[in-house]
């Protein structure tokens, strides 16, 4: 019993990070004016780490049996169920409605992980993507590496390419597929470290499917900045993160071919970084029509909140109190040939 208390105090302390103020006055002003109400809950939600939820992705190339009876007896069930358009046999996520965290495995050269922690809510853009085998797909911001790692649950693209521009975040990926995917498989699958602002030149017309999961103001981790500066220096270069999501944006619709599909994610509440980009695009290329991502939502309203009010073509996942999964924002696009 001392152990376990021992425990609970040093999770605790963990857990009582401190608030950034100058982000939450920032927050606080912006998202009031956005949300409304509704910004109450979801603050009450993202202030405080003992609220927040962890999914277990379960890794199908190193199953175990055990493991999914763990989880069971530990009060998870699957994610995803229900009339989904899209949703591969193969792809097994867990949660439970308590709070908390499933223990992390730790990387072992040569050995494969079983299962990644992640919010649930970073698994709709891999479900609204919907790949099929043999498709070639484009990871335009690949780093950490989850839904590159969920996307080869669902299928087995014929070329998958995973882009991370920053160098130390595309070891971090590189290190993530190497801990999920075993050896041949591996051989599909290209790490580079381009500036994805370039990727459409480069590669252009070459995929069925673009992910581009763009850096944002992650509103989740910037709330917890221990360092002032650096939160006040995040803050000011906000106002520039939309106009580099739009030229990522710009940059995944020349690498699609005709006929190809784009879903577009963040994890933060900012209209200016979500709906704004989104209809930036659609205003600026003609041959460009968003794709109604509303069947999905409703097949998964059970286990996430959304904000009403927004397009068929796009959603916003809002964390609240035992369903605390997100902020994620996902929109789908479709290139028509021009």
């Amino acid at each position: 019993f001392l152990l376990s208390l021992k425990l609970e105090n040093k999770t605790k302390g963990r857990l009582q990070k401190q608030i950034c103020q100058v982000v939450l006055d920032h927050f606080e002003k912006q998202y009031t004016t956005e949300l409304g109400d509704t910004w109450t809950s979801v603050r009450d939600v993202l202030t405080c780490p003992l609220y927040w939820q962890y999914a277990v992705l379960l890794n199908k190339f190193s199953q175990s049996a055990e493991l999914e009876n763990t989880l069971h007896v530990k009060g998870y069930h699957p994610a995803f169920q229900g009339p989904l358009p899209y949703l591969p046999a193969s792809l097994k996520c867990y949660i439970r409605r308590t709070p908390g965290r499933f223990p992390a495995q730790k990387h072992q050269a040569g050995k494969l992980k079983e299962y990644y922690l992640l919010n649930a809510a970073s698994l709709l853009p891999v479900l609204a993507l919907e790949v099929k085998d043999g498709e070639d797909v484009l990871d335009l911001c690949a780093a950490p590496g989850g839904k590159s790692v969920a996307i080869l649950q669902c299928a087995y693209p014929g070329q998958f390419h995973c882009n991370e521009y920053d160098d130390l975040r595309s070891r971090w990926l590189k290190q993530t597929i190497e801990s999920f995917i075993p050896d041949p498989l591996i051989n599909l699958i290209t790490v580079s470290e381009l500036d994805g602002r370039e990727i459409g030149n480069l590669k252009s017309e070459l995929y069925d499917k673009v992910l581009v999961d763009a850096p944002c103001s992650n509103d989740r981790s910037w709330l917890f900045s221990s360092d002032i500066q650096q939160a006040t220096h995040r803050l000011i270069q906000r106002k520039a993160l939309s106009s580099l999501q739009f030229q990522l944006l710009r940059s995944a619709i020349k690498a699609l071919r005709p006929g190809g599909l784009l879903v577009y994610s963040t994890c933060t509440l900012s209209k200016a970084e979500n709906s704004d980009v989104i209809n930036l695009v659609l205003n600026s290329y003609s041959n460009v029509v968003p794709v109604d991502i509303s069947e999905m939502a409703k097949a998964v309203s059970q286990e996430f909140t959304f904000l009403s009010g927004l397009q068929q073509h796009e959603l916003l996942v809002l964390p609240e109190k035992g369903r605390a999964w997100g902020p994620m924002y996902v929109a789908k696009l479709k290139k028509m040939s021009s």
